[in-house]
């Protein structure tokens, strides 16, 4: 090994000892802005294992929640099965509509934009217009609490002008990771 390659090495490895810890520096701020400030508790990785009430296959759906854009969003990637199916959600405050906003993105190529009601401090509730439902869905309401460490999630859809029966679905913290194909 040439002398030059020698002192490039030992320089590195002199930086490396002599910089503070580079993870630590870099580790992401956990602030949110005021109206996201509730959602601090949903951050982090979730799953749920659920059999689906329409008679399709047992689902396992994993979600990640985190921060974005300097605190001012909240963005939300998961997916169902590996990858089968998944979405990704920004939600932030909306300063003209004074209220919470969202829209979440599919891989179905539908998407939707809804707002969020705050119930408390661990309740919340979405309103969803869908655009481009193969199934004839329109709307969908869903409420998310956080109870015992889990988040309990019911929803109901607006499908062919009929509201379905809520699914109720519980997700648990997780280390599994948010797949798409």
């Amino acid at each position: 090994m040439n002398l030059s390659l020698l002192k490039f090495r030992a320089l590195f490895v002199f930086l490396l000892i002599s910089i503070p810890n580079v993870s630590l520096a870099n580790e992401q701020d956990t602030t949110l802005a005021e109206p996201l400030r509730m959602f601090s508790k949903f951050i982090g990785t979730w799953e749920s294992n659920f059999k689906m009430m329409d008679g399709n296959p047992h689902v396992v759906d994993v979600a990640v929640w985190e921060r974005a854009l300097n605190g001012k969003a909240i963005r939300s990637l998961h997916s169902i099965n590996d990858g089968m199916y998944g979405g990704e959600m920004l939600m932030f405050w909306d300063k003209e509509l004074n209220t919470l906003v969202f829209y979440y993105f599919t891989t179905a190529e539908f998407y939707t934009k809804g707002t969020i009601e705050v119930v408390n401090e661990n309740s919340f509730i979405a309103y969803e217009d869908v655009s481009g439902s193969d199934d004839g869905i329109t709307k969908v309401k869903s409420t998310s609490t956080l109870v015992n460490g889990n988040i309990e999630v019911s929803t109901a859809y607006l499908k062919n002008d009929k509201w379905t029966e809520p699914e109720i679905r519980t997700y648990s913290p997780s280390t599994k990771t948010v797949k798409f194909k």
